[in-house]
C-alpha cells in the first residue's frame, strides 16, 4: 500500500480517480454497469480519494458516483466542483456567484444522495465575481455543515492567495505532467507556502503519456482532445516524435508510460497527490501501481530534459479554453 498523503485532514492515497471520462470528454459515454465495476475496483485497490463535478455529464457523474458507491462511503474522500451554470444557450457559463455557488451545491448533494462532501471545489474563477466572495460562499457552507473544506481549480498564485486570506483552502487543483509545466511558475510554491495540497490533474497528458497517440489518431467531436492544439495538425506530429524516446525510458525502468508519467509526479513534489482518470479497469490497476515505481535523480533528468514546455508544441488549450483559467503560463 502506498504511503498516504495529506489532504486537510484527511490521509489519502496519491493516486486517487478523476470520474470525469465515466461521463463524457474521451468519446462516447462508457457503458454504466461497466463503470460502475471501474468504481468499486478502485475501493478495492486502495484507490480512497474521488473526484467528480456537477458539469461532468451535466449531473450524471455525481449521481453514478452517489448511486455506486452509496454502501461503502465510508471507504473514500470525496470531492466535487461548482462553478459552472447551464443556459439554453451554453451548457458552460462560468458563475462564482453566492447565488449560483448555493444552487450548484444543493443540486450536487441531491443528486450524490448525501448531506456532506468533504471537499467542494470552485471549478473556474468567475471574471465578473471577486474570489472572496465565491469563497466567502462556500465558507458559508462550510459554517451550514454542507461541505467539509474549500478547493480551487485553475486559479493564479495571487488569487490562490487572497482566497486562502478570505477562509483556509485545502486544496488547488490544475494540470500537471512532464508536458504541461504551467504550475512550476508560481502556484506550487505558494501552494507549500500556505499549506495548501496540490491536486495534479491530467497526469498522464490526456493519454498522450500513456501511448494513446503513439501512431496517429482520429479524434471526434466528442472527444475535447479535439479542439486542444496539442493534439492537432503540425503539433501534434512534433509532439508524437518524444514519445519513442520517452517510451524507451519506460522500458529500461520496467514500467508501463503511464506509470512512468505517474512516478514522475509523485517524485517530484513528495506532497502532491494525482487524480488520473479512465473508463478502463486495466488502465486503473496500471496507474494504481504507479505507486511501486522508483525513479533515481538520473531518470528524473533524462525525463526533464526529453518532455517539457519547451519541447512540446502547441498550447494546452485552444484560446475560448484558455479565457476561462487564470493558471499562470509561460511565454
Amino acid at each position: 500500500m502506498a504511503n498516504k498523503r495529506r489532504l486537510g485532514r484527511f490521509s489519502i492515497n496519491p493516486i486517487g480517480l478523476g470520474c470525469m471520462s465515466l461521463s463524457q470528454a474521451y468519446g462516447p459515454q462508457p457503458d454504466e454497469a461497466a463503470s460502475e465495476r471501474l468504481l468499486h475496483r478502485a475501493l478495492d485497490l486502495g484507490c480512497d480519494f474521488l473526484d467528480t463535478a456537477a458539469i461532468y455529464g451535466e449531473g450524471h457523474n455525481e449521481t453514478l458516483v452517489g448511486r455506486t458507491l452509496k454502501a461503502r462511503r465510508s471507504e473514500f474522500t470525496l470531492a466535487s466542483k461548482c462553478g459552472f451554470r447551464v443556459t439554453a444557450d451554453n451548457p458552460r457559463v462560468v458563475d462564482g456567484s453566492p447565488a449560483a455557488i448555493a444552487e450548484t451545491l444543493d443540486a450536487s448533494l441531491r443528486r450524490l444522495g448525501l448531506d456532506h462532501i468533504d471537499l467542494y471545489y470552485l471549478h473556474r474563477p468567475d471574471p465578473r465575481t471577486p474570489i472572496e466572495e465565491s469563497v466567502g460562499a462556500l465558507a458559508r457552507a462550510v459554517e451550514a455543515g454542507k461541505i467539509g473544506a474549500i478547493g480551487l481549480s485553475e486559479v493564479s498564485a495571487d488569487q490562490l492567495r487572497r482566497a486562502h486570506a478570505a477562509h483556509p483552502i485545502t486544496a488547488l487543483q490544475t494540470e500537471y505532467s512532464l508536458w504541461t509545466r504551467n504550475p512550476e511558475i508560481a502556484v506550487l510554491d505558494v501552494c507549500r507556502e500556505l499549506g495548501v495540497t496540490f491536486v495534479a490533474f491530467s497526469p498522464v497528458a490526456r493519454g498522450f503519456l500513456a501511448g494513446a497517440f503513439e501512431t496517429p489518431r482520429m479524434l471526434g467531436r466528442d472527444d475535447i482532445r479535439f479542439a486542444m492544439p496539442r493534439f492537432q495538425g503540425d503539433d501534434v506530429v512534433r509532439n508524437q516524435a518524444l514519445y519513442g524516446p520517452y517510451k524507451a525510458i519506460a522500458e529500461e525502468i520496467g514500467c508501463t508510460p503511464a506509470q512512468l508519467a505517474l512516478a514522475w509526479l509523485l517524485h517530484r513534489d513528495p506532497a502532491l497527490v494525482t487524480i488520473p482518470g479512465t473508463h478502463q479497469i486495466a488502465h486503473l490497476e496500471e496507474n494504481m501501481a504507479a505507486n511501486e515505481v522508483s525513479l533515481s535523480p538520473d531518470h528524473m533528468a533524462a525525463l526533464d530534459t526529453l518532455v517539457n514546455q519547451e519541447t512540446v508544441s502547441g498550447g494546452r488549450y485552444n484560446a475560448a479554453q484558455q479565457a476561462t483559467v487564470t493558471t499562470e503560463q509561460f511565454a
